[in-house]
């Protein structure tokens, strides 16, 4: 049956992330508690499906995850469809996220990059912009992490071959991660 197959991938894929990723994604919850706690924000950003988790996490820091609380500073730079076209039009689409570095980080935020490939150029440039600035730099990758990989703080890299086992994984450690920061206040 399909609907099983699919499941047992995700299910062996999410069994990866237990084994493999839960340090690195419990750092970044903790970098993120820190940067709260000192007034700083969370920026994300990413492309396709990448870009819609980048705005579900931040939605979920701004609005809530599962208890009620303050709202935390959290925004998705491919949410604004006017400065995306126009810096697209303007600089070309690999700027699209460096030029709203430019304008909104700074040193102390958290700047988390998406991309189930690792080699969105568009999302590599924010993120070495933003490292440059001072930021925490991570980044949820796939595959073998790509060229982002190595230009971030702390890259969180779910080795599998399948985009949407991949995603899945994706949206799973940034619920943790909401988690674990809601539990923190």
């Amino acid at each position: 049956m399909f609907i099983q197959k699919e499941a047992d991938e995700l299910i062996a894929a999410l069994n990866y992330v237990k084994e493999n990723l839960a340090g690195q994604t419990e750092e970044l919850a903790g970098q993120i508690v820190r940067a709260f706690k000192n007034g700083n924000q969370v920026i994300l950003m990413g492309n396709g499906g990448s870009a819609s988790d980048a705005q579900h996490i931040a939605a979920e820091f701004v609005g809530r995850f599962k208890k009620e609380r303050k709202s935390f500073p959290a925004l998705a730079l491919n949410t604004n469809s006017s400065t995306v076209t126009a810096v697209g039009n303007d600089y070309g689409y690999d700027e699209v996220f460096s030029r709203q570095i430019d304008g909104f980080a700074r040193k102390g935020d958290v700047v988390i990059g998406i991309s189930t490939s690792g080699n969105s150029t568009n999302v590599l440039r924010a993120l070495e912009l933003a490292k440059r600035r001072g930021c925490y730099t991570a980044a949820l990758l796939g595959k073998d992490g790509g060229a982002i990989k190595n230009a971030v703080d702390l890259p969180i890299v779910v080795k599998w071959p399948n985009t949407p086992r991949v995603q899945e994984c994706h949206i799973f450690i940034g619920h943790s991660i909401c988690d674990l920061v809601d539990q923190s206040f």
